[in-house]
């Protein structure tokens, strides 16, 4: 599959990855005990966003001196677009997070440890799922039609609109599995995941939050990573734009905690986004889209959806006084 990932270029970003969660841990490390403000979390998001930008311009540098122009402003727009897409796509991960941390009434202090570790398995296995899928579209090339045909389905389900966000967390099959097939606590241990108690080793309810935030981003990885093949098919785009979106993921949830019911539209304009991107996928051998496109769509379709969703909060607020 071609290519601008080199063994350099991969080992550099990794590094940056790396710098970028010692900052992020040691920034709210020192908030330990207290709840994150809304501005604090704004500074925070706008310096993640400030980052990626900033490795989309450096990206854009080295490739204009080692692959000349066009190349490097054709991968860049795929690294802006995928960007934006799975930055998008990451918020509704997050209004899971928050059903989840409030059906188990987790403190904020708690929160931000889950929140950590929930980062760190993201990036994890979505380097994992990111590579498998690379290898599927080298080899088997009919899958992104696969992934196109279900891109629309679930666009349409966000369009349509569904009240499985209302069902109750105890009604989740993985949680009915994890409480029948291992010994739980009923309560709380400070920040511990497993307690021993008469020699026995018992897993408290924050180890089924944990295990409840990694699935939830296995679940929205189904959505996402087929996703952004249709921006583009070179795995280090993928991968850099993937993980510069779920990056900073933590200052986002903290920035959206209080926002949550204030995004009335944002369904709906992931439903047409992926709709969009599914259909350019199932119409490959038929029309091949320019990057600048999908790129201007998604910003287009995101800047419409945050205005309406600005105008329905403050007619609600309004007729609610």
């Amino acid at each position: 599959m071609e290519t601008i990932g080199s063994l350099w270029l991969y080992l550099a970003f990794f590094g940056l990855v790396t710098i970028m969660l010692l900052i992020d841990f040691l920034g709210f490390k020192n908030n330990k005990g207290q709840e994150i403000k809304v501005k604090t979390a704004a500074y925070w998001s706008i310096a993640w966003v400030s980052v990626a930008t900033l490795f989309g311009g450096a990206l854009w540098l080295y490739l204009q001196q080692t692959a000349g122009v066009a190349v490097a402003n054709t991968k860049v727009m795929e690294y802006f677009a995928g960007y934006l897409l799975e930055k998008s796509l990451a918020i509704d991960n997050v209004f899971v997070w928050l059903m989840i941390f409030a059906a188990f009434a987790i403190p904020p202090a708690l929160q931000r440890k889950l929140l950590l570790y929930g980062v760190l398995g993201a990036i994890v296995l979505r380097t994992i799922f990111i590579f498998i899928g690379a290898w599927f579209v080298q080899e088997f090339s009919w899958v992104l039609y696969f992934f196109g045909a279900f891109l629309v389905y679930t666009g349409f389900k966000f369009l349509k609109g569904s009240d499985e966000d209302d069902k109750d967390i105890e009604d989740m099959a993985i949680l009915k599995w994890l409480r029948k097939h291992m010994r739980i606590t009923p309560q709380m241990h400070e920040d511990k995941f497993f307690v021993r108690q008469n020699g026995v080793l018992w897993a408290t309810p924050l180890f089924l939050v944990l295990i409840l935030v990694e699935a939830s981003d296995v679940i929205f990885a189904v959505d996402s990573i087929p996703a952004i093949f249709a921006v583009t098919s070179d795995p280090f785009i993928v991968l850099t734009a993937n993980l510069m979106a779920i990056l900073g993921l933590r200052a986002m949830f903290f920035l959206l905690s209080g926002a949550a019911s204030k995004m009335h539209y944002l369904p709906y304009g992931l439903g047409i986004i992926l709709v969009f991107i599914g259909a350019k996928m199932l119409l490959l051998d038929v029309f091949h889209m320019p990057i600048w496109i999908s790129l201007g769509f998604i910003v287009v379709t995101l800047t419409i959806t945050a205005w309406l969703s600005i105008r329905h909060s403050k007619k609600y607020h309004e007729t609610t006084l």
